[in-house]
């Protein structure tokens, strides 16, 4: 019973974090779920990360919902081009040692936070080339939110997105976020949103595939995630509060220096 009420207390956490910077909180659970438990394999470990992901992404993106921020034109038309790739990378995994799984998932948490760290403030990032497609959208708090969205571009990024999020159990809005602001031309706030709103079907696809391949076992794997999920729930709706007291530039900071913290970890665990 203690177990379960640390990881619903450490699901708290991922919640308030993950949807706060709309990664969707698997970027840090992933990671401490190795520490954690060493003996698992990877694909065991993915498979509780995107059930926590999925109902994480779920709560947030009610909270987003009420807030208005979420371009759904956008995210649905990511989200279609996600699932595929979903599938593909829960399947991948599975075929995986850990220790190489740690290391990959080490590169993409370092290369993730220096996208974060250079990306720079909406208004001083030009229009994306090419053929792109006008967005307006105004908030529950009267801010109004103007960019153009290379939906082409964005669509073709989902799919590689969408692999790496089930691949990884990290949800995916690490690179989709960073992808979203620096290359899509979306701004912070309804990139965190929107981004959240394609969690939710990517990683719900995501874990239905390791379901049906047996990964996700109803034992102990299962009991883990619902356990993690309890906390996530209330956290995502705490978060996305926040997430209103806080400029864009103060969520990137913070999602890059939680990515460099984690990558070292992965790092030292993966050499010493």
């Amino acid at each position: 019973m203690t177990t379960y009420l640390l990881l619903a207390l450490l699901g708290l956490v991922v919640g308030i974090f993950g949807t706060l910077v709309g990664a969707g909180g698997g970027f840090i659970l992933t990671p401490v779920l190795l520490i954690l438990y060493p003996g698992q394999s990877a694909a065991t470990i993915t498979s509780i990360s995107l059930v926590v992901v999925f109902f994480n992404a779920a709560s947030g993106s009610v909270a987003y919902a009420r807030m208005r921020r979420i371009d759904y034109r956008s995210g649905l038309q990511f989200a279609l081009a996600a699932l595929p790739g979903s599938v593909a990378g829960a399947t991948a995994v599975r075929f995986v040692p850990v220790r190489a799984f740690d290391a990959i998932m080490a590169v993409v948490l370092a290369a993730s936070a220096y996208a974060v760290v250079r990306l720079r403030p909406h208004a001083e990032r030009p229009i994306p080339g090419g053929e792109t497609t006008a967005r307006h959208l105004v908030d529950g708090a009267g801010t109004a939110y103007s960019y153009r969205v290379p939906v082409r571009r964005g669509i073709a990024y989902s799919v590689g997105v969408g692999f790496l999020s089930s691949f990884l159990g990290i949800g995916g809005g690490i690179i989709h976020v960073p992808l979203m602001v620096g290359t899509l031309g979306f701004p912070m706030h309804v990139a965190t949103a929107t981004s959240h709103f394609v969690l939710v079907f990517m990683s719900g696809a995501g874990s239905i595939t390791h379901l049906l391949a047996g990964t996700l076992s109803v034992g102990h794997g299962l009991r883990r995630a619902l356990a993690l999920s309890v906390g996530v729930l209330p956290g995502a709706q705490v978060g996305a509060i926040i997430s209103r007291r806080l400029a864009g530039p103060t969520i990137r900071r913070l999602l890059g220096a939680a990515l460099i913290v984690l990558a070292a970890r992965l790092l030292i665990s993966v050499f010493f």
